[in-house]
């Protein structure tokens, strides 16, 4: 069975950063896409970022040049650093892998001064 487990989020004041870690159980995870998503309050849930297992990302526009997603392989870990914060990024952030369509139990993430 997949379990995903997060980390990391919290309440941070605007312009401020967090680092949300996303680790996986299995031998699956070097192989998969890895992206975090996040739903705010009265929102529906978006792709925020994705990973290859290669290590190629994307994101969505609104957090480019903030945000940076990687992965290390070896500790199954997917990591997003958070930059420059701003309280339109509070959400419950979730990891989800691809190859089995498992999501985590979600984190919350709080921006507001």
């Amino acid at each position: 069975q997949v379990q995903l487990v997060e980390s990391g989020g919290g309440l941070v004041q605007p312009g401020g950063s967090l680092r949300l870690s996303c680790a996986a159980s299995g031998s699956f995870f070097s192989s998969t896409v890895m992206g975090w998503h996040r739903q705010a309050p009265g929102k529906q849930r978006e792709l925020v970022a994705a990973i290859t297992p290669g290590g190629r990302t994307t994101y969505t526009d609104s957090v480019k040049d903030r945000f940076t997603l990687s992965r290390d392989n070896a500790k199954n870990t997917v990591y997003l650093q958070m930059n420059s914060l701003k309280p339109e990024d509070t959400a419950v952030y979730y990891c989800r892998e691809n190859r089995y369509g498992t999501w985590g139990q979600g984190t919350q993430v709080t921006v507001s001064s």
